[in-house]
């Protein structure tokens, strides 16, 4: 890991990173001065051409679609990398004079006097962000298929037809039958896709499954967790990639985006919602295993009595802040178990409060 206290580096360097071309501005270290502004285009080739070669430089780049394989680039090349986190840089975002020309001034310098004004961040590698993307791909053909259903379920309604409830899996061809003759050519092909997409979430649960088994077998112990499946597991795993990097287990929730935002001034310190940062996939499976945990066939557990001690103080959204509550321990809980490899025991709290 660069030292990152002591920047030791020759120039500075902002880029601000565009889908087709990047803004750069190189400091002098010492004296802060502008040695130069240039564009480059944003491909690894062209970043190779302009970095290979030079002395050590500290390069401040702002996350986004393009920050991973230029880190990697970067990095490659010898140079000392950070990765902004983009939603701590309210000196550029806010900036009224905003530029690209600006923003890449800005980070320069900020990297300069202080790389922890940037909160840089740590990409995960390069195989996990290739499996993420797995999960990523499946989440969105779920999504369309959604969408499909709903589509066919709305245009049947003005003919005077309202299909019952099914399973996405069977919708095809428990409502074929069923649709008027003059929808059938707009709405027979879509049915059509909605079984293939049935296919194409199945084969990914499949590939997912194997790459759990094989590659990630840590998801096991995960799974012990009554509501935690093999998806959910390993979108945990890829997510937090390396858990030793958290000193605390409790650290994960708020990594995660799942405790509460903070605006504390002077005596004012209001109640926040939670702060929705981090992988937002990943939080929404936390939040659908403490829906299951927290529903009528789940059993018996520290979880589910912790849900449901929050949701009996009553009040405005008790039922949402228990659920989220859950979902945050679910979170520490999974943290926990990957670090020490222990078996699961549901009522672990309540049998040593028994005792």
């Amino acid at each position: 890991m660069p030292n990152r206290e002591a920047n030791t580096a020759v120039y500075t360097v902002g880029v601000d990173v565009g889908d087709r071309r990047s803004h750069l501005c190189v400091l002098d270290t010492q004296t802060g001065e502008i040695v130069e502004e240039s564009r480059i285009a944003t491909t690894p080739a062209a970043f190779e051409r302009r970095f290979s070669g030079a002395g050590p430089m500290r390069v401040a780049v702002e996350a986004g679609m393009h920050s991973l394989w230029i880190g990697r680039v970067l990095e490659a090349c010898g140079h000392d990398v950070l990765v902004a986190n983009a939603r701590k840089l309210r000196l550029i975002y806010a900036d009224g004079r905003k530029s690209d020309r600006v923003d890449a001034e800005n980070l320069a310098r900020l990297a300069r006097l202080d790389p922890r004004l940037l909160s840089p961040i740590e990409h995960r590698g390069e195989v996990a962000q290739a499996h993420l993307a797995l999960l990523r791909s499946r989440e969105m053909v779920l999504r369309t298929r959604t969408k499909l259903v709903n589509h066919v379920r709305g245009a049947v309604k003005p003919f005077g037809v309202r299909f019952a409830r099914c399973s996405p899996e069977i919708f095809p061809s428990r409502v074929r039958e069923l649709l008027p003759e003059a929808l059938v050519p707009a709405l027979a092909p879509i049915l059509e896709t909605i079984s293939s997409l049935t296919e194409r979430i199945r084969s990914y649960d499949r590939e997912l499954e194997t790459l759990s088994r094989e590659i990630y077998p840590e998801t096991a112990l995960l799974r012990q967790v009554q509501g935690v499946g093999p998806l959910t597991a390993l979108a945990f795993v890829l997510t937090v990639e390396d858990p030793s990097r958290f000193e605390t287990s409790r650290a994960v929730g708020a990594y995660l985006g799942l405790v509460p935002g903070r605006h504390q001034s002077g005596e004012s310190d209001p109640q926040q919602r939670i702060s929705k940062r981090g992988d937002e996939m990943t939080r929404r499976l936390l939040v659908s295993c403490a829906h299951y945990v927290l529903g009528p066939f789940a059993q018996d557990s520290d979880l589910r009595r912790h849900g449901e001690k929050i949701a009996e103080r009553g009040g405005k959204n008790a039922k949402n802040r228990a659920t989220i509550a859950v979902a945050r321990k679910i979170a520490v809980l999974l943290h926990r178990l990957w670090t020490t490899g222990e078996a699961y025991e549901p009522l672990y709290n309540a049998d040593r409060a028994t005792a």
